[in-house]
């Protein structure tokens, strides 16, 4: 049996199309070795910080930068995101290192990266992705904070303490017994940065962490040679250490695990996500998490820090014009040969130049345009409280906090329907109750206070915007419309929602009856002595229900539409003129998609084109499209079981419609289709073989002839001829209310790749 896609397709490198055969790494050497150049020259002074910042042995982060490059980049789902160690796990690292001791850290990183693994080998790394943004960005943002305060201290010469509020109660202190020549070399390292963007294109080539670090500590070694500075002994290779297990405390161990797994899980399929987004192929992320498992398993194996997927490497990478997964293997080459060739350079950087560079990291992961958004979609006080608990307690406290709340918010909006009344605005009108969300028995005391605000005997109109409804709201709801009408009121239930309201007696659907509900005072709407909306014999009111459909529209849409046509009140652009029959089924703007202004509509008996100057009506409309407003297309759409279709075959029948002379006199135009239909027309057949009624044929072949009309009239003629206009049949199937395209060699049924082509 064949296997299905999904189990069967290996994943393939960036820009890959499918069913070619895998490109190999070197296909895209030639960008790919500039970009990995780029990225490892962004990359090694951001390791060595995040060393520092983590309590964390130098070499480590060098050691965490080079795995990440080469077992991640080789492995992992995402061909153009760079792994290596980030920010987000700095304080995590941190505490694990002061708590267990670093081998055991790298035990824990280890063991981290043995549950990515299995996590992508069970295939849940969508599953990954169910936490909720904010509570992310507010992580990230506490990371940012506690980054801030911790390296003020290391800045300002003086050392950290073990948690975020230490460091801000002891920062009055640190700044009184400041070091002024540590303090000014982080300064010029944070100016040097912030000033980086505004410099010319030319001198951005090169990464900014880099020339501040270089810069700074090239005049360091000049103007301050006893700052304290990067020691280490040996190379990369004397720094590689085994891990070894905790003494004891094994829950606190496995908590420790399971944390740096799910922040470093998350955190890399968010930035793949992000790079997918940036022109990256489509990320698998379950083996972005396998690659990622399997880097952080050596990395730990080799005494290296947490590796995941960083956003800023990949940015820069996709920037600098990666193609491949090869850009991110050599990164880490490049990391490796430089710690193992130079690695005495390394121990002339000063420790407050790397204060000055993790400072502005930190406060890049502070991102204004998320607590916008957070205050934008109710999330602020996600945000907050998520914040200032990953601050003030720890990350992983912090964060379980954070999506505690966030769980508690989603299911208060859940059970909190919106539920208002508002009083009438005018003289006649009806007071109106607006009800919006999930209706369940949690809503029954605020709908109930808010329906008996409406005085008894005062008309309403309920407005129901549900996306579920019980049975228990519905029940209140029915019940209070039968107290209002027991005191002579009516009221009105409409539905705009996702929901079947049924009433509770004959459990049928409500439907609105216009002399239920009253209209607004007479002379507000109708000529003096028009009572054309009075039916003492029960029977249609349609002017009545017409001006109900402009109440509505006033009532729930003028506000919405308003900014849509405020570009529109002192002319029009349309870019099609669309022809089609006066059938009240057909909507153009509808059946197109179209907004206000973008359809100039011609609307007439058959959908028809007179080009022999007998219709002056549609000869100037033809005028005013293409001479007045210079519209790009025109469109004839016919529809099913046409009228004017059904009179043209009944007069060649015998039986013609007894509709006057003007209209047998119109239906000159639309005979010739009829003509064309008994002479095998190939549109006609076409129709027929896709099983379309006679009828629906010769609508059909009657779109082909009015498209030929179109050529040979005076003013669309030489316009279609030159290229500056197109013309479009299309056939509007009323039953399955779909669209299908008709050209005068046969017809074609609508899908994507048509508009994608066009």
């Amino acid at each position: 049996m064949p296997q299905s896609n999904e189990s069967a397709t290996i994943p393939t490198d960036s820009h890959s199309p499918p069913g070619r055969t895998k490109p190999s790494l070197l296909s895209n050497l030639g960008a790919d070795l500039p970009a990995s150049l780029v990225v490892f020259l962004v990359a090694l002074p951001l390791s060595l910080g995040i060393a520092a910042a983590s309590g964390a042995p130098i070499m480590a982060g060098l050691i965490a930068a080079a795995v990440g490059g080469i077992v991640a980049g080789s492995l992992g789902g995402s061909p153009l995101q760079v792994s290596g160690p980030a920010a987000g796990l700095t304080v995590v690292v941190a505490g694990l290192v002061a708590e267990f001791g670093w081998q055991v850290t790298c035990a824990i990183t280890a063991a981290a990266g043995v549950v990515q693994l299995l996590m992508g080998v069970s295939r849940i790394g969508r599953a990954a992705l169910a936490v909720s943004p904010v509570v992310v960005k507010a992580m990230l943002a506490g990371i940012g904070i506690t980054i801030i305060l911790q390296q003020l201290h290391v800045l300002l010469g003086g050392q950290a303490a073990g948690s975020a509020v230490e460091n801000l109660a002891a920062l009055p202190a640190a700044i009184t017994n400041v070091e002024l020549h540590s303090a000014l070399l982080g300064l010029a390292v944070v100016v040097i940065l912030l000033a980086w963007t505004y410099l010319p294109a030319m001198v951005r080539k090169v990464p900014g962490p880099l020339a501040a670090v270089v810069a700074v500590t090239a005049l360091s070694v000049a103007v301050a040679p006893n700052v304290e500075r990067i020691s280490f002994s040996g190379s990369i290779l004397d720094a590689v250490a085994l891990p070894s297990l905790p003494d004891g405390n094994w829950r606190a161990a496995a908590m420790a695990v399971i944390t740096v797994a799910l922040i470093a899980s998350i955190e890399s399929l968010l930035s793949a996500v992000a790079v997918d987004k940036m022109g990256g192929s489509r990320t698998n992320l379950n083996r972005e998490l396998v690659g990622q498992g399997s880097a952080n398993m050596v990395s730990g194996m080799l005494g290296g820090l947490p590796v995941t997927g960083v956003i800023v490497r990949s940015a820069t990478n996709v920037e600098a014009g990666a193609k491949s997964r090869t850009s991110a293997i050599l990164h880490g080459v490049w990391v490796l040969v430089f710690s193992v060739l130079f690695a005495g350079l390394i121990q002339l950087i000063p420790m407050s130049v790397l204060a000055g560079l993790l400072l502005v990291i930190g406060a890049k992961l502070i991102k204004v345009a998320d607590i916008r958004t957070s205050l934008r979609t109710g999330d602020l006080l996600v945000y907050a409280v998520t914040l200032v608990c990953v601050v003030a307690l720890n990350l992983l406290e912090g964060v379980l906090i954070g999506l505690a709340l966030a769980a508690v918010c989603v299911l208060w909006r859940v059970l909190r329907a919106q539920i208002h009344a508002h009083a009438p605005a005018g003289s006649g009108l009806p007071w109106r109750v607006t009800i919006a969300g999930s209706c369940s028995f949690f809503a029954l005391p605020r709908l109930n206070r808010v329906l008996h605000s409406v005085p008894e005997g005062q008309d309403a109109v309920v407005e129901l915007y549900a996306d579920y409804l019980d049975h228990a709201f519905r029940e209140a709801l029915v019940a209070w419309q039968k107290q209002q009408r027991n005191t002579g009121a009516s009221v009105t239930l409409e539905e705009h929602g996702t929901t079947a309201f049924t009433d509770a007696e004959d459990n049928k659907p409500q439907r609105q009856d216009p002399r239920e509900f009253p209209l607004p005072p007479k002379t507000s709407w109708l000529p003096s002595g028009d009572d054309t909306t009075a039916d003492d014999d029960g029977g249609r009111l349609p002017l009545r229900s017409i001006l109900l459909g402009i109440d509505k529209y006033h009532r729930r849409h003028a506000d919405k539409v308003r900014p849509l046509v405020q570009d529109l009140t002192e002319g029009q652009n349309p870019d099609t003129l669309f022809v089609a029959c006066v059938d009240s089924r057909v909507n153009p703007n509808l059946i197109t998609s179209s907004g206000p202004g973008d359809l100039l509509t011609l609307r007439n008996i058959g959908n028809v084109v007179c080009n022999d100057g007998r219709d002056a009506s549609i000869d100037s409309a033809l005028s005013f499209a293409v001479k007045g407003l210079s519209v790009d297309s025109i469109v004839i759409c016919g529809h099913s079981n046409c009228g004017a279709m059904k009179a043209v075959i009944a007069d060649f029948e015998g039986a013609g419609p007894a509709l006057g002379t003007g209209f047998d006199s119109w239906l000159e135009h639309a005979r010739p289709s009829y003509s064309a239909l008994l002479s095998g027309h190939p549109v006609a057949l076409a129709a027929a073989a896709e099983g379309y009624s006679r009828l629906d044929q010769l609508s059909m072949v009657n779109v082909a002839l009015q498209l030929r009309k179109l050529e040979d009239h005076p003013v669309t003629g030489p316009a279609l001829a030159s290229g500056e206009l197109q013309a479009t049949g299309l056939f509007y199937d009323i039953c399955t209310a779909r669209v299908v395209l008709v050209t005068p060699e046969g017809i074609e049924q609508l899908d994507p790749s048509m508009a994608v082509r066009s």
